[in-house]
C-alpha cells in the first residue's frame, strides 16, 4: 500500500519559542542551515509521498514561500558561479512532488487541522507529520518510511509511539497495546493527556500518523475535548475496532523542537555528525565544558 499524501499541520503559534516565533514561523527556525519543516518534508518524500498538504493560518505564508521558487536569488547564485548553493535552493522539493496549502481559520486543535485537509486528501489513507517532532534515524530509513513498511505488511493504520517518563504522560496521547513490548502491536485503548495515575501506560503517541480516510467523517462529528479543541486522539479512539490501529516503536531519536531545549539538542546532534563542521563543534563544546569547570 502506497501512502501518497502527507499532511503537515503548521498553524500553531509556537508560544514555547517566543519571541523567536513572533514573526518567524517556528517551522522555519533553523537546525543548523535547514529549516525545521524541511526535515519533515524530506522524511515524507523518502516514504513515497508526492503530495504535501500544509495546513496554515494567515500568519504562516512564509512556509509557502520556502517551497516556492526564488528566481532572483537563483539568477544571482548562477551568475556568481555558486552552483552548490543554487542546487540547495532549487532542491527543497524533488521533481514530481507538489504542494497544496489550505487554511485553518480557527485554532481548534490538531483534529480540526487534519479535518481542514479532507478535500485535499480525498478517499485514501494518508500520513500526518508534526514538524515539531524531528525524528532522526542516522543511517537508516526515517520514521515515516518505517510506518509505511508496517502498513504494507499488515494493512492497518499506524501511530508512532515511544516510552516517556510517567510524570510526562499528561503532555501526550497515551496508548495501551496488545503484546507488551513488541516493536509493533495493535492498540487496545488511547486517551488524551491523562493524569499519571490514570494513564494506561507510558507509551506516548508522537508526531507521526498514518490514518484511514474514515477519520474525516469521525472528526466532523467529534465534539471539542481536552483544552476545548477537537482532539485527533478522540477520533482515533472511535476507530480502534474498525479498522483498528497498530502502534509502532520507531527506530530513531526524537527531538521536541517545539521547545528551546529540543532545538538546541537537535542542532548539536546534527552538527556533530556533519563532516564539514563536526570536529570544530566537538572542540568548541569541549572548550566550553572546561571553561564551565
Amino acid at each position: 500500500m502506497r501512502i501518497r499524501k502527507a499532511v503537515f499541520p503548521v498553524a500553531g503559534l509556537g508560544t514555547r519559542l517566543l519571541p523567536a516565533s513572533k514573526v518567524l514561523a517556528k517551522e522555519l527556525l533553523p537546525i543548523i542551515d535547514r529549516p525545521l519543516i524541511q526535515y519533515a518534508v524530506d522524511e515524507a518524500v523518502e516514504a513515497g509521498c508526492d503530495t504535501l498538504i500544509f495546513v496554515l493560518n494567515r500568519y504562516k505564508f512564509q512556509i509557502a514561500e520556502h517551497f516556492d521558487r526564488a528566481f532572483e536569488l537563483e539568477r544571482r547564485l548562477e551568475s556568481d558561479g555558486k552552483h552548490e548553493q543554487l542546487r540547495q535552493v532549487r532542491d527543497v522539493l524533488p521533481p514530481g512532488v507538489r504542494t497544496v496549502f489550505v487554511m485553518q481559520s480557527e485554532p481548534l486543535g490538531l483534529g480540526h487541522a487534519v479535518l481542514c485537509a479532507a478535500h485535499a486528501v480525498g478517499d485514501e489513507p494518508f500520513a500526518v507529520l508534526l514538524p515539531d517532532d524531528l525524528i532522526w534515524h542516522h543511517g537508516g530509513p526515517g520514521a515515516m518510511a518505517q510506518m509505511v513498511e508496517q502498513v504494507s505488511q499488515h494493512g492497518r493504520p499506524v501511530l508512532a509511539v515511544e516510552e516517556v517518563p510517567r510524570a510526562e504522560v499528561g503532555r501526550y496521547g497515551i496508548v495501551s497495546v496488545e503484546g507488551g513490548s513488541r516493536r509493533a502491536a495493535p492498540i487496545k485503548a488511547i486517551v488524551e493527556k491523562p493524569r499519571p495515575e490514570d494513564a494506561p501506560s507510558n507509551l506516548a503517541v508522537v508526531g507521526r500518523y498514518i490514518l484511514p480516510p474514515q477519520i474525516f467523517e469521525v472528526l466532523a462529528q467529534t465534539p471539542r475535548g481536552a483544552g476545548g479543541e477537537i482532539q485527533l486522539t478522540d477520533a482515533i479512539a472511535a476507530l480502534l475496532e474498525d479498522p483498528g490501529f497498530d502502534a509502532l516503536r520507531f527506530e530513531g531519536r526524537r527531538f521536541d523542537c517545539g521547545s528551546a531545549l529540543g532545538v538546541v539538542e537537535a542542532t548539536i546532534a546534527f552538527a556533530l555528525e556533519r563532516a564539514d563542521i563536526g570536529p570544530q563543534v566537538r572542540a568548541r563544546l569541549d572548550a566550553l565544558r572546561r571553561e564551565a569547570g
